[in-house]
């Protein structure tokens, strides 16, 4: 047993063989604490508050992200029964509710709203709906393609019925212009022009849809008839003048 305990290697002791570096251990040991209780008695508070906010955001958040889910959820519900009111043809209960959604909705339905509100509102009366479309226009709140695009609403309203100075006074800043909305003003003008009677004029606009390289295909054919059917109110400005003249001088 003696020479097994011999072959084994001796423990090291457990404490520190040096009592000086135990005690300087325990020194900076209460040093740090001293220092962090000053730290937490300065600005504990302070990190109190932190958390406290920190935790109250989030939550605030999650809070705000939930209402207005729920708000969504609620609008889009809205929406489909004013849809569903239209469709079966009840225009005022259609509008009332398009009215509500449009005031108090999420701002994505907001527009929509607007829209089917006014149209709702046409198809109970034109005027109606004209004078609904001219308010959104007239609304500077509102995005300014969302304005023109209510403009080109009324316009299509009142090409069949309206005089051509009523349809100009809402699109012809549009069809003169280069903006997205120019191919279907100018479409308008040359439909408000030809019922006017204004052949020559409509042949001119129908024209620049035909020439415009970005009309969409849809308009450009609908022009190009209007074109052919206006050609011959163009072909005096070139032509038959000069005839005239000449028979004129031989007379003489």
């Amino acid at each position: 047993m003696d020479t097994l305990r011999a072959l084994l290697p001796a423990r090291r002791p457990t404490c520190s063989a040096d009592p000086m570096t135990d005690i300087f251990h325990e020194i900076e040991e209460d040093l740090r604490r001293d220092r962090l209780r000053k730290l937490w008695d300065r600005f504990g508070v302070f990190i109190i508050a932190a958390a406290v906010l920190l935790v109250a955001g989030t939550a605030g958040w999650s809070g705000y992200r939930y209402w207005r889910q729920q708000q969504a959820v609620a609008a889009s519900t809205a929406f489909q029964e004013a849809v569903a009111l239209s469709a079966a043809g009840n225009f005022t209960q259609a509008e009332a509710a398009f009215g509500a959604i449009a005031k108090d909705g999420p701002a994505g339905y907001r527009t929509l709203a607007l829209f089917r509100g006014a149209s709702a509102a046409a198809a109970r009366d034109k005027a109606a709906g004209i004078a609904a479309f001219d308010a959104i226009a007239a609304d500077t709140r509102l995005d300014p393609l969302v304005r023109q695009l209510a403009q080109l609403r009324a316009a299509m309203i009142l090409v069949d019925t309206a005089s051509l100075a009523d349809v100009t006074q809402r699109v012809g800043t549009l069809a003169a212009g280069t903006g997205p909305l120019r191919h279907s003003a100018r479409e308008v003008m040359a439909l408000a022009q030809f019922k006017a009677g204004d052949l020559a004029a409509a042949n001119k606009t129908a024209t620049e849809i035909t020439t415009d390289s970005e009309t969409p295909p849809g308009v450009r054919s609908r022009a190009e008839l209007v074109r052919r059917l206006t050609a011959g109110a163009a072909a005096p400005a070139e032509g038959p003048a000069p005839a005239a003249s000449a028979g004129g001088a031989a007379t003489q």
